[in-house]
């Protein structure tokens, strides 16, 4: 008779949790605990201050009862049922020859923060991750509930990679340096570039952005435009780096890219310079009211829509990684009603399936398996 596999031991466990809990991208302990900031200055950025990147608003820290409280829920207090999906999720398998007959303006959500669109006869890729774990180990760390639905392997030659921010969940280092020979360039905020480089991402693929400067590439106009956030992927370099949403655009068409962010007054002020939006890719997931300051709750998630003057909303920032203390389908299924109440158009589609930019209608609450 086969010998059944062991269970983890308890000193396994609570590695594990403590490997996942140093994944700063699981914002609530990066969040909480300590800070520090990076020898490299950008003194020409407003954003730049003498503990480094900041926000517009300085986001509420914790205070030491609630930071012990979120270490002790973290490593020993262990997660509620449910944040992770008993059964595999739909995914709906992308080939290259898809891509290749898909109508130009085209979006395909690939997991977490990761899509895919095209535009102009070209591909562009947000916060690629396409390894196992959100972490800086593949051994522990939050795992994905899904593979990718396509390999990076079968991607085509990328117009551009744009980056959000550098936790691990948004910036991967291996998928980075397997994505480096076939985009053409990457477009990150202040100081995510230098890590790129550091990787060995030839500089002149590399284009540095602050807060509402903007490019253009092959046709498509980029503007890097403020979040609500932090960034760092170690206990010493905390907002070393910039943050920044992203507003895609050409001449038919305006797509917002939120990155990770709480709520703030710049959906209104982005909404008003450079809106309104065909699409929203809005982050939903993840979220706390402990850390609701760098990521947002599903009602802030509405009103940011709402602030940026977005016809459609797609959220992203779920079904990809467990991150918070929520059930894995919370996300979608809190803001699906809230904008079913509210008459706000949402589209939910299946990772990999296509959708539509202008017409994303017919989705389905999937996540609900009916």
């Amino acid at each position: 008779m086969t010998e059944m596999p062991k269970a983890p031991s308890p000193r396994r466990k609570r590695l594990k949790r403590l490997a996942a809990a140093a994944c700063v991208s699981a914002g609530a302990v990066a969040y909480a605990g300590t800070s520090g900031c990076s020898t490299l200055s950008y003194p020409q950025s407003p954003q730049f201050g003498e503990d480094g990147f900041q926000n517009e608003r300085k986001p509420r820290p914790l205070g030491w009862r609630e930071t012990s409280k979120l270490w002790w829920d973290f490593l020993v207090g262990g997660k509620p049922a449910g944040t992770v999906p008993s059964t595999a999720i739909p995914v709906q398998a992308l080939t290259r020859a898809q891509l290749d007959e898909a109508p130009d303006g085209t979006l395909y959500r690939l997991g977490h923060s990761t899509v895919l669109l095209k535009l102009e006869g070209r591909y562009w890729l947000t916060d690629p991750v396409f390894s196992e774990r959100a972490s800086p180990v593949q051994w522990a760390g939050p795992k994905r509930f899904h593979t990718p639905p396509i390999a990076i392997d079968d991607l085509p030659v990328l117009s551009a990679v744009v980056l959000s921010h550098d936790h691990y969940d948004h910036l991967d280092r291996d998928t980075v340096r397997a994505l480096a020979e076939k985009t053409e360039i990457f477009l990150t905020p202040l100081g995510v570039g230098d890590r790129l480089i550091r990787w060995g991402v030839p500089r002149d693929k590399v284009r540095q952005l602050d807060w509402w400067e903007d490019v253009q590439v092959q046709g498509v106009h980029f503007t890097a435009t403020p979040s609500q956030h932090f960034s760092g992927r170690g206990l010493f370099d905390r907002n070393a780096t910039l943050w920044a949403s992203w507003v895609i655009r050409t001449d038919d068409l305006k797509v917002f890219f939120s990155g990770d962010t709480g709520y703030f007054d710049g959906f209104r002020t982005i909404g008003e310079r450079l809106g309104p939006f065909d699409l929203t890719l809005l982050e939903c997931g993840a979220y706390d009211r402990r850390w609701q300051d760098v990521h947002m709750l599903p009602s802030q998630t509405l009103q940011a829509h709402r602030d940026l003057g977005g016809k459609w909303m797609v959220p992203i920032h779920n079904s990809t990684f467990d991150l918070a203390f929520h059930g894995w389908s919370e996300p979608m299924e809190t803001l699906y009603t809230l904008s079913q109440q509210a008459g706000v158009d949402i589209a939910t589609p299946v990772i990999g399936t296509p959708l539509a930019i202008t017409r994303p209608d017919g989705t389905q609450p999937w996540w609900r398996g009916e």
